[in-house]
């Protein structure tokens, strides 16, 4: 029996797939290449855009053709909003949330599909009859990298952005056990991992909700980076919320040396009255406090955020605001989205009043800014040498592809006899705006600064 899973979305979804693929796997199925060689097809979608769901309606309807020529079950999960739950129980065979993941293989026997297995799930050591909301995080990840792993601190949000759908499809803020989480992390080192990136919807707001029970984010930082300490391996975090971010986060970054100076620090707007309707619950100027601190604090800390075009009564004087803020701010990368209702969140009641070639174009012009400020920053680093962590094979041969420390990609020519996962030095020969080239000088021996 052949499984066949896709992520969608975030690397939230990604992390989830991970253990899916544990949970299936442990149940007596193999991993196949292709959609067409499945026996069973999971997807973990993404409600974040409309384009992402779609892609789910794309792919089921494609999937239950196929079953008039062979047998075939489906399974969907991941981030679903209600109303499209509704709609998608009637095409796939099993939806279930993310929480419920270690009763998956009771599910598919209910169903009638034949298991290897008839006890309890053995990858969940001491879990109770009835699975709590925390016991999925207890399944140990079968990681799709040698290298890089992700590990999951929190699921759920309770921002409630007006714009987003995660509360109403994740739920609110859970913490996973802090022990959990720094035994997860000494096993990737004994493996030797050389990136691991701690996830959340609010990373820092990891532990609010399990008051004087559990320690905070600037705690849960000071524990990672005392247990990588020695180890050549760069720790990252997505992604925090400006409302929560203080100077004490970043100055556990400054103290250990295995956390990595990237921050993502999502503003979603320059203009204080779109952040108002955004509910974001910060001003234009709290953001840049924290961008002076990090300046300050890490001075060489690359900075990436996240920005929505064409919000809901955005106009052009308000864009322009957006348009400064990115100037000022010099952001290293920005994922810069064309604003699109989800259905569920408070800004799906209102008109989406900017027109769709307004939104595009106001895509453009923020590029093009990127591209302009970013590419300073590029063009600095040439004649200097980077610690940079080899991908693998780019696609332009005989090159190879990586990144700093500050995840910005990297194009070195290819001596030979590098494995992916190696860390080299490399001096900067050429710049692009998002990216830079250089020639390995040779193997480092840590990744740490």
């Amino acid at each position: 029996m052949h499984y066949y899973l896709l992520p969608l979305g975030c690397q939230m979804n990604l992390s989830d797939a991970e253990r899916i693929r544990t949970v299936l796997e442990e149940t007596g199925y193999t991993p196949c290449e292709t959609e067409e060689e499945a026996d069973l097809i999971g997807l973990v979608a993404c409600s974040v855009r409309q384009k992402a769901i779609d892609k789910v309606y794309s792919k089921i309807h494609k999937w239950n053709q196929w079953k008039a020529d062979r047998p075939l079950v489906t399974f969907a999960s991941g981030c679903i909003l209600p109303e499209d739950h509704r709609k998608l129980l009637g095409r796939f065979d099993l939806i279930f949330q993310i929480q419920d993941l270690p009763q998956l293989p009771q599910m598919l026997r209910q169903y009638g599909v034949a298991t290897a297995l008839n006890g309890a799930f053995p990858a969940l050591s001491g879990t109770a009859q009835e699975p709590g909301e925390e016991d999925y995080w207890k399944v140990s990840p079968t990681y799709t990298s040698p290298f890089e792993a992700y590990v999951p601190i929190q699921n759920g949000c309770d921002k409630f952005c007006t714009f987003c759908a995660v509360p109403y499809t994740r739920g609110r803020e859970v913490s996973r056990p802090s022990s959990e989480i720094l035994r997860e992390i000494e096993t990737l080192l004994e493996r030797g991992y050389r990136t691991i990136t701690l996830l959340g919807q609010n990373v820092n707001s990891y532990g609010l909700d399990r008051p004087g029970r559990e320690i905070t984010f600037p705690e849960l930082l000071d524990r990672v980076g005392s247990l990588t300490r020695g180890h050549p391996l760069w720790t990252y975090f997505t992604s925090p919320h400006p409302r929560d971010m203080g100077e004490d986060v970043l100055e556990r970054i400054a103290e250990h040396p295995t956390l990595a100076q990237q921050i993502h620090l999502p503003l979603q707007s320059g203009d204080d009255t779109v952040l108002t309707r955004m509910n974001r619950k910060y001003r234009l100027q709290d953001y840049r406090s924290i961008i002076t601190s990090i300046r300050t604090i890490l001075p060489e800390a690359t900075l990436f955020t996240d920005i929505i075009v064409g919000f809901t009564g955005e106009t052009e004087e308000q864009f322009q605001n957006t348009c400064a803020a990115l100037e000022e701010f010099r952001f290293n990368m920005a994922y810069i989205a064309q604003y699109s209702p989800r259905p569920g969140a408070a800004s799906s009641r209102w008109a989406d009043d900017v027109p769709q070639e307004i939104k595009k174009e106001r895509l453009h012009r923020l590029t093009a800014i990127l591209e302009g400020t970013a590419g300073d920053f590029t063009r600095s680093l040439q004649g200097s040498t980077r610690r940079v962590l080899v991908d693998g094979p780019d696609r332009k041969p005989g090159f190879l592809s990586g990144k700093t420390e500050g995840r910005i990609p990297v194009r070195m020519s290819d001596p030979g006899g590098i494995e992916p996962g190696t860390f080299v030095t490399v001096r900067i020969t050429g710049a692009r705006p998002l990216s830079i080239a250089g020639e390995i000088i040779d193997p480092a021996r840590g990744g740490n600064r």
